[in-house]
């Protein structure tokens, strides 16, 4: 082959190899895209069920509920035992110390005294841990006697109807302090020993999101403005949610017969311009209807209709202010 035969032959294999090179980066272009289209699936995915998840934990804030305590059992519960001093440790370590026998080797070596002086130590060092292990069973033992003692005293107090003692137990027990979504903070007064009016301070409308995610056939994220009557029927499904929640718990934790939630939201004034705090929803919930209810399957607004309660609102603006109910309300509604 000459030289220019040889020269077509080196640039035939040369564009081979551009055409595989090409072809190679093509496909690894269109497995990048595929990786990016797989990722981005993924992503969408994901956001939607966040999304969903909050939304369903907005509206079953009300599915939860603390433990129920029995104040006549707290009453008649017996107090910690209080601990022993145990010599365990020393008489183990002194039994090796009694048993101890010099060996031939240790009495040529000359270490017979050094060893018994170690078990005597060991004696000692064993009696300070069986001091140390008392005294901190001790400091336990005082702390849960005192706890005992101030739940028991407490007991007593509630079971005879002293409504300061409600107030203490809300106070000592705080039921809704890992309850962040029901709002800013929670007020409660005892209005006799079996009314409790509690007011809620609710979170505000943007804690409903403003957006609807979902995923689309083709796998990507579509995000919409959601619509104001959507909007505003989840704000009410919150509000009557939380409303339902705080209900609960105080029954759970008090023998009462009927509690009074207020829910305080902020309004505006259209005469300042400015917002201002408002009573927007105000509901008297009797222990027994609340009991009879099944909270794994009711609407939270239309459960409303089973409580004597205050309400004004408007699937296309939302709350309005209503009156708070007082007890003698409920004499007269």
């Amino acid at each position: 082959m000459g030289w220019k035969g040889t020269l077509r032959s080196i640039n035939a294999a040369h564009r081979k190899y551009e055409r595989e090179a090409q072809r190679r980066q093509r496909e690894l272009e269109r497995q990048q895209k595929q990786l990016e289209k797989m990722q981005e699936i993924e992503r969408a995915a994901y956001e939607v069920n966040v999304y969903e998840n909050y939304i369903d934990l907005l509206l079953s804030v009300h599915k939860e509920c603390g433990d129920l305590w029995d104040w006549r059992i707290i009453q008649s519960s017996e107090p910690p035992i209080k601990p022993t001093k145990s010599h365990k440790n020393e008489e183990l370590a002194q039994t090796k110390l009694d048993k101890f026998r010099s060996g031939f080797f240790d009495k040529i070596l000359k270490r017979v005294e050094s060893k018994r002086d170690t078990l005597t130590q060991n004696v000692e060092e064993a009696r300070q841990a069986d001091e140390k292990e008392y005294r901190e069973s001790l400091q336990v033992y005082e702390q849960e006697y005192a706890d005992w003692a101030t739940i028991r005293e407490l007991s007593d107090r509630i079971l005879s109807g002293d409504t300061e003692a409600y107030l203490d137990a809300i106070k000592q027990t705080d039921p809704f302090n890992d309850i962040s979504e029901l709002g800013s903070s929670l007020e409660f007064k005892a209005m006799s020993n079996s009314l409790l009016e509690a007011t809620l301070h609710v979170n505000g409308e943007d804690v409903v999101p403003s957006e609807i995610k979902s995923q689309l056939k083709s796998g990507k994220l579509s995000v919409k403005q959601m619509p104001k009557g959507k909007y505003y029927e989840l704000y009410q499904d919150y509000i009557c949610s939380c409303v339902l929640r705080v209900a609960r718990e105080v029954f759970a934790l008090l023998p009462i017969e009927m509690v009074i939630v207020n829910c305080m939201g902020n309004l505006l004034n259209s005469q300042t311009g400015y917002m201002e705090e408002k009573p927007i929803l105000s509901v008297a919930i009797p222990r027994k209807t609340l009991e009879g209810l099944n909270f794994e399957m009711l609407d939270p607004s239309d459960s409303m209709s089973n409580f004597i309660h205050r309400m004004a609102f408007k699937k296309t603006t939302g709350f309005s202010a209503v009156e708070s109910l007082k007890a003698f309300d409920l004499q007269t509604e």
